[in-house]
């Protein structure tokens, strides 16, 4: 098998920069683990890691492709993953504070994560990019793309759970409320302005 060590560092290192940089996913990730903890964090978490595989096998298969060419397929699902972010930032930015914030403000289900994950066009222009990298296997193409798959997971595995674990921490820090409603806001807006851009 002619695989690439080198290629394959390389690849991590840009799966890294594109799937763990700030954007509504990741903020979304931050301001769950905030409001909902670590544990209960994690249902999103784990419905998020499913749509952004299936979202990546896809890619890995050339089907978006073929999504592209349905502008309305492309068209719905921008819209069903705006309209989510924005339901999602309104329930963050008006989440309780100080005392009031043990009750549950955020609908943070795995459903939810399910639909950002396979539902936003921007992942699987990510994916699409980074299957389409320089190969790892070179002599076996179908054992690229299931060990770029492969690579792309693990790696939203890790970068994922250190956004969500981010905003654990943000919680475990107990601010006052009025610093606490101030992170609400901003993190409401992140993930509201990141989402109306998508729709650009």
């Amino acid at each position: 098998m002619d695989l690439s060590l080198t290629h394959a560092g390389l690849f991590v290192l840009a799966a890294v920069v594109l799937l763990g940089s700030p954007g509504p996913g990741i903020a979304a990730l931050v301001a769950v683990g905030k409001t909902e903890g670590l544990l209960r964090g994690l249902r999103f978490y784990g419905g998020l890691q499913a749509g952004l595989a299936l979202a990546a096998a896809a890619s890995a298969a050339g089907l978006f492709s073929l999504v592209e060419a349905l502008p309305f397929a492309v068209t719905a699902m921008t819209a069903a993953a705006t309209l989510y972010l924005l339901v999602l930032a309104w329930r963050i930015a008006t989440a309780p504070v100080g005392t009031d914030a043990e009750a549950p403000a955020v609908a943070a289900t795995g459903a939810g994560g399910f639909l950002l994950g396979i539902a936003n066009p921007k992942a699987y222009i990510a994916f699409a990019s980074l299957m389409a990298s320089t190969a790892i296997i070179g002599s076996d193409a179908s054992a690229d793309s299931a060990l770029k798959w492969l690579l792309c997971v693990l790696v939203m595995i890790v970068v994922d759970l250190a956004w969500l674990w981010l905003g654990a921490a943000i919680e475990r820090a107990k601010p006052r409320p009025a610093t606490e409603r101030g992170i609400n806001l901003a993190m409401g807006a992140t993930i509201a302005g990141t989402a109306l851009l998508a729709l650009a």
